[in-house]
């Protein structure tokens, strides 16, 4: 389906915002749309809205499986308002997540599980919010695909990753159950990406709730979202493997030319499959078997 904005989408179809899941994808500019949607359809999202600008195209295919919206999210804030309205709108307990095009949200299992099982098991262990890694995948070879986006030839950093302890402003005192999570492509290449955007800790799926919000920095001002597991064990964690930040770091001038190829030493090809990223330890399946 197709509205004139976001308020027509809730105007029209809010009763699609009562269970969940609902991915909000949000586009930005025209690399691998169509997959990044087809991605998250498999997976089993319920609802998909493809918030993008009207001149971008989408196959036939795709177009009658989501609910297009009018949006531009490169404006300043624009993304972070766009999931405020729709947290106030939905049901509380409605199962959200967001993300932006080129990027791919695996959870363990996810190849015979759906996202729904992963959600309701998540549930049941009261659990409001998961805590999903950003991992940044580059193509291997900047000669052949200059834009760094390449799903054949995909790669991220085996290693690299670290978190520091996220100090209370008001106390100094560290949070409880929360860190701060680097590494990567943000971690190799920081003196281009603005300390602000320099973690790779997102809150991308969470339940809806009266009073809450998304803060510019991707966390919540409800302190137990950004936790990353409850106090007696580890819970499950995902990730989202993003060619976002290697995209913008070769369509901007002031890095595009310092950096010949992203490949390292840690360097390895993305196999496109959870099993690899559980073994990196780049997220855990915590009580879920």
């Amino acid at each position: 389906m197709m509205y004139t904005s976001l308020d027509d989408f809730i105007d029209q179809s809010k009763d699609l915002l009562v269970k969940g899941p609902v991915a909000l994808i949000f586009v930005e500019d025209e690399v691998e749309i169509a997959t990044t949607l087809r991605h998250h359809l498999q997976t089993g999202f319920n609802t998909v809205l493809a918030l993008m600008p009207d001149a971008f195209d989408l196959p036939k295919d795709i177009m009658s499986k989501v609910h297009r919206i009018p949006y531009d999210a490169t404006r300043p804030q624009a993304v972070f308002n766009a999931v405020n309205k729709v947290i106030s709108a939905a049901e509380p307990g409605c199962w959200l997540y967001y993300c932006y095009n080129a990027e791919y949200l695996f959870y363990p299992f996810c190849e015979t599980r759906s996202i729904a099982e992963m959600l309701s098991f998540h549930t049941e262990e009261r659990r409001e919010a998961m805590l999903t890694y950003v991992i940044d995948l580059y193509a291997g070879d900047l000669q052949a695909t200059p834009s760094a986006v390449s799903l054949e030839q995909a790669y991220l950093d085996k290693s690299g990753y670290y978190a520091q302890a996220r100090p209370d402003p008001e106390t100094g005192h560290p949070r409880d159950r929360q860190l701060d999570f680097f590494g990567g492509v943000r971690w190799r290449y920081e003196e281009h990406i603005p300390q602000s955007s320099r973690k790779i800790d997102r809150i991308s799926l969470f339940r809806a709730k009266a009073n809450l919000n998304l803060l510019p920095d991707h966390r919540f001002d409800d302190q137990e979202y950004n936790t990353y597991a409850c106090p007696w064990h580890h819970n499950l964690t995902a990730a989202v493997c993003s060619f976002r930040t290697a995209k913008a770091l070769k369509r901007n001038p002031g890095s595009s030319f310092d950096i010949d190829s992203f490949r390292w030493h840690n360097s390895t090809p993305f196999e496109w499959h959870s099993r690899q990223l559980l073994d990196l330890g780049l997220m855990e399946p915590g009580q879920w078997f």
